[in-house]
């Protein structure tokens, strides 16, 4: 036990933030409920202050409620922590949850230093972050809406014959030509149409407030090196940056590559090794952009399309993407010689793209 601090754990909620305090060298908490407001938060942090003898320390689960409460609680010279909620301590035969409970439970794990702290963002690195995030909510908006119109067409018999890709100009040239027998289904067809032009151009805003916030510090450094890499150009390395917000806190590649969730999970006992699929835990985002930057490396070695991207950047860099780019083709085709399934190919080489990126950026942070 800790002497001479007081902890205190928060069940944040929308409207309510349960409170335990564990005063020093007490095991019964003092429990009460403020209203999750930025008076009733400083009112509750300064009750604290005065009844606990020493030092305080606040901490919550990270959530849907952000890091406004860790603010709040920073600026009135406390400390507070967010704390991941997978990796809290569970008892198996627990079977009763509740807020007060949730409250006590976290200042008696924090007391006992069982609680790994999650690493915010600043709130300039958590905005840029939600631009990227409403990009990609918006691709995912115009992939709905285009499937809404092919499904529509395959449902009435008409399919798209004059080329493979799909969206060009002759095909949406297509498309404004058909007419329907019913007036109901083409009221249906002009409606979704509208709606992807709504959403391409709400793709094309976001993407250039991107582009620019790229140009700048603390961005453009890391971009440009992110740049280098074969499969990731703005957009991607952006996201990158955003997500990861700061590459002090891996020490290793394999520490970035287990937050990622990119390493196999593992269950060892005794003389008995066994692993299985990835864990996928951690930033879901990163993850799927590098898989998908990985599909690139199945093609020959080529710089023809990254030599414009590569004017000005460190050689160091340039050298670190070029040997990523040779390894991982090699390893991509040496697998598939092996008969792997392309998406577990794709997996292992973004693992390994990850530590090449790693690389490229620590240098750029210390």
């Amino acid at each position: 036990m800790k002497q001479g601090i007081t902890f205190v754990g928060l069940d944040t909620h929308k409207e309510s933030i349960p409170v335990a305090m564990l005063l020093p060298e007490q095991v019964k908490p003092v429990e009460w409920t403020v209203t999750n407001e930025r008076a009733s938060v400083k009112r509750m942090v300064r009750k604290v202050q005065r009844q606990a003898p020493g030092e305080v320390r606040f901490c919550y689960e990270a959530g849907p409620c952000g890091y406004a409460l860790q603010r709040w609680i920073r600026d009135l010279g406390a400390v507070c922590v967010v704390v991941a909620p997978s990796l809290i301590p569970r008892k198996p035969g627990e079977r009763i949850k509740t807020d007060r409970r949730d409250a006590r439970k976290l200042a008696e794990l924090y007391r006992a230093s069982l609680l790994t702290e999650v690493h915010p963002p600043t709130e300039a690195d958590e905005a840029v972050r939600d631009l990227c995030r409403a990009r990609e909510g918006a691709h995912d908006d115009l992939v709905r809406c285009r499937h809404r119109v092919t499904k529509l067409l395959l449902r009435r018999g008409w399919i798209w014959r004059g080329g493979k890709r799909a969206w060009s100009q002759g095909h949406r040239l297509w498309l404004r030509s058909l007419r329907f027998e019913q007036a109901a289904d083409q009221v249906v067809l002009e409606d979704y149409l509208l709606a992807i032009e709504q959403v391409e151009e709400r793709l094309r805003e976001l993407e250039e407030h991107i582009e620019v916030v790229s140009q700048h510090a603390p961005y453009a450094e890391a971009v440009g090196a992110l740049r280098c890499f074969r499969g990731i150009d703005t957009i991607t390395a952006m996201t990158i940056v955003a997500e990861l917000h700061s590459f002090m806190r891996f020490d290793s590649p394999r520490g970035l590559m287990a937050y990622l969730g990119l390493v196999p999970s593992e269950h060892s006992s005794g003389g008995k090794r066994r692993q299985g699929a990835l864990t996928l835990a951690g930033n879901s985002h990163v993850r799927r952009l590098l898989i998908e930057a990985a599909w690139h490396y199945r093609h020959r070695p080529s710089v023809v399309h990254l030599a414009r991207r590569r004017q000005g950047q460190p050689a160091r860099v340039i050298a670190l993407a070029d040997k990523a780019m040779i390894r991982l083709h090699r390893r991509f085709q040496r697998m598939l010689a092996k008969g792997k399934p392309a998406p577990k190919i794709a997996a292992a080489v973004a693992r390994e793209l990850t530590g090449f990126i790693w690389a490229a950026l620590r240098p750029m942070a210390a």
